[in-house]
């Protein structure tokens, strides 16, 4: 196994880094306060190239693979804007970019990945609903087929993020009602749709964190699709789903790691300069040594599993079990280095100028989101452990 960085991958991870501090901790804090999306930085991403990384060349990304774009997302979030970071990559590249590469169609593909990659517009995906939550297979939002080839769309879906800064959203929906007997991943299907479309309506939810995107609750009243926003095989859209969430894992802890790492600087920072007690520095003391020594040591093992799911990933190899365990391990490195960092900066930890109090906020969502760690840890049981399906 090769640990080291090409050189083009050594230039992308210091594009990077020089971008993250461009737009670092007082962009972030200022973007936060007013609860706005962050366009400036994400436009400075997509026309530095770094959005379309893992994208096909032939539609204006670079053709790289998930290895660069983890890197991308893991040094832009160190440099300043911690686990949210993520997330813009994860409604755009992840939500838009890798179903229409992979499953759109070569119109959809000439139409849509050069204005996705360049940041003209952005994407959301809406997925989970109320009813159903982390069980995807119970939805309820139904698509009904017309018979001219369309849709008529009807449900809702809840905690989908950025959609009010979003001009297409893929929706994930039933189009074939779900039959006792049959496969429960039958019947389900993609389409990406505008979002500006009549019966299509949404509304913020209050939240704790992550407040430079937004979270909605979205209803589907009779919302005409067309026949042309179909993305992959009508009802066979779940299999095809799979490799959107799973590639959403490898950026989601890449976006971990990096608050993760971005916490330790901060902390360290503030304990080289804190003197009390004879005047001695208090990163010196061992009590405020060893937290950080071990968390550095657990961000450092989830960024390698996070590698070696995006390496699997290119490779075409089976990457399931990896993502979804550097996720686990990701979430918990990160909230250990995060809770960690504020505690041994005091009441500064707390106070929103030393930035840290927003890295906690923020990353608190990945503890079960996109994925709860129950349900990794039930996966981790099933499919590598053998042990009988418990729910």
């Amino acid at each position: 196994m090769d640990f080291s960085l090409s050189d083009e991958q050594k230039l992308i991870v210091e594009t990077a880094r020089r971008i993250g501090e461009t737009y670092g901790v007082d962009y972030w804090y200022e973007q936060d306060q007013k609860k706005a999306f962050p366009q400036a930085c994400w436009q400075a991403i997509c026309e530095a190239g770094l959005a379309g990384a893992a994208l096909p060349e032939e539609h204006g990304g670079s053709g790289l693979g998930m290895v660069e774009l983890a890197l991308i997302v893991e040094e832009l979030s160190a440099a300043g804007g911690g686990s949210t970071l993520g997330q813009l990559f994860m409604i755009n590249p992840i939500f838009g970019g890798v179903p229409i590469s992979k499953f759109g169609s070569e119109q959809m593909k000439r139409d849509l990945l050069p204005g996705l990659i360049s940041g003209e517009f952005n994407c959301c995906m809406a997925l989970t609903e109320p009813d159903a939550g982390t069980n995807t297979l119970a939805m309820k939002s139904f698509a009904e087929a017309q018979a001219d080839g369309g849709w008529r769309l009807n449900g809702r879906k809840i905690w989908i993020t950025a959609v009010d800064a979003a001009q297409k959203m893929l929706v994930v929906a039933r189009t074939t009602k779900a039959i006792e007997g049959a496969r429960p991943t039958d019947g389900i299907s993609m389409f990406m749709i505008d979002v500006q479309r009549e019966g299509l309506s949404y509304a913020p939810i209050d939240k704790v964190g992550t407040q430079t995107l937004s979270a909605c609750s979205v209803f589907f009243d009779n919302v005409r699709i067309e026949p042309h926003e179909l993305v992959g095989t009508l009802d066979k859209g779940f299999r095809e789903l799979l490799d959107v969430l799973n590639t959403e894992r490898i950026v989601t802890t890449a976006g971990l790691v990096g608050a993760g790492r971005l916490a330790e600087r901060l902390a360290v920072q503030y304990a080289n300069d804190r003197k009390v007690f004879g005047g001695k520095p208090i990163s010196a003391y061992q009590g405020l040594q060893f937290p950080l020594a071990q968390s550095h040591a657990e961000l450092h093992c989830a960024r390698l599993m996070n590698l070696k799911a995006a390496t699997l990933c290119d490779l075409g190899q089976p990457y399931g079990s990896e993502a979804n365990i550097a996720k686990l391990v990701g979430s918990q490195a990160a909230s250990h280095a995060i809770e960690r960092s504020m505690q041994i900066m005091g009441g500064m930890g707390y106070a929103r100028e030393f930035h840290v109090e927003r890295l906690w906020r923020d990353a608190r969502l990945f503890k079960f989101a996109p994925v709860s760690e129950e349900m990794i840890l039930n996966y981790i049981a099933i499919h590598d452990l053998g042990m009988p399906k418990s729910y």
